[in-house]
């Protein structure tokens, strides 16, 4: 695999965790495709780490050896084959630019911090791919560690993005210390995040959209426990507004993360679960979303689709 002229990767330095995609493009129908050849995850999260504003030693390890492992995969491949984004806990660590210089080392390819206005565009770009659409109007959410990106758009042209700097990691870490989950703490929560989302709502309101998308590993984890553990009504798939409802009961119910009896519960979900459901519910409720279906991940393959077509 490795310098094999065919293939490009996409590393997404996000604030849960780094991941790298290795994709080749293929011609299906006239059309071509990106076709996924490796995936690896690594649970750094980088957002636990931050100290006063800045990322702690631990932190910048994980994220170091995590980078440095990613490096051993990329032996061989050229520079314009491989591009690494770094989004919200990058942008806003005070010791970016330390943790930057040995991380650019550690990978072997230069690491480029993106805007959340160019996360946003990059995620639609990698829908537009997944879910291709001439004329349907969509909503898409990209609920992150570290923040949401919200971008409305039609076939492959975004029309409106928003970066709102909220995140399931984010919003763990303030509501829900130490994996407990309450009554008082999950309704707080959700308040805060609609304020945060009825900010930007109203533009988004008066172009309206036919189809809400959601890009996020949080979404594709919301999506899986709704269907594994029979909580959207019949008939619903994806995530439906009901689903998340049963869901967040069953999270009272349990009263802490560890305590959590659920079908199709990734462990390395468990932290960012209760934040990123508090998220998924508040952006339903002021984007007035009845159901939601998951898709691919947006960045990676936006990052791929860049790299093939030359963007």
């Amino acid at each position: 695999m490795k310098g094999d002229a065919s293939l490009f990767a996409a590393i997404d330095l996000g604030s849960n965790a780094f991941r790298l995609m290795i994709g080749q493009s293929v011609r299906r129908n006239q059309q071509l495709m990106i076709q996924e050849v490796k995936t690896l995850r690594e649970p750094v999260r980088l957002a636990e780490g931050f100290q006063g504003g800045a990322l702690d030693e631990l932190a910048l390890d994980r994220g170091w050896q995590a980078l440095a492992r990613f490096g051993k995969k990329l032996r061989g491949f050229e520079a314009g084959r491989v591009r690494a984004v770094a989004t919200s806990a990058v942008r806003e660590a005070d010791n970016a630019r330390l943790f930057l210089a040995s991380a650019e080392r550690h990978l072997g390819f230069r690491i480029d911090v993106i805007s959340g206005h160019e996360e946003a565009q990059l995620v639609y770009a990698g829908v537009a791919h997944t879910i291709p659409s001439a004329e349907t109007m969509r909503l898409v959410v990209d609920i992150g560690g570290g923040s949401t990106e919200l971008i409305l758009g039609r076939g492959a042209q975004p029309l409106l993005t928003e970066s709102i700097a909220i995140g399931s990691g984010n919003v763990g870490a303030r509501y829900f210390q130490d994996g407990r989950i309450t009554a008082s703490a999950l309704l707080e929560a959700e308040r805060v995040a609609t304020l945060q989302f009825e900010t930007v709502a109203q533009r988004y309101r008066a172009l309206g959209w036919q189809q809400a998308i959601g890009s996020s590993g949080t979404a594709r984890t919301l999506a899986k426990l709704l269907k594994a553990n029979g909580l959207n009504n019949p008939g619903q798939s994806g995530i439906s507004y009901s689903g998340l409802l049963r869901l967040s009961l069953r999270l009272l119910e349990a009263g802490h993360v560890s305590q959590l009896r659920l079908a199709g519960l990734p462990s390395h979900r468990l932290s960012t679960l209760p934040g990123g459901l508090v998220l998924m519910l508040a952006a339903f409720k002021v984007f007035g979303i009845a159901q939601m279906t998951p898709s691919e991940a947006g960045l990676r393959l936006g990052v791929l689709h860049g790299l093939m077509s030359g963007h």
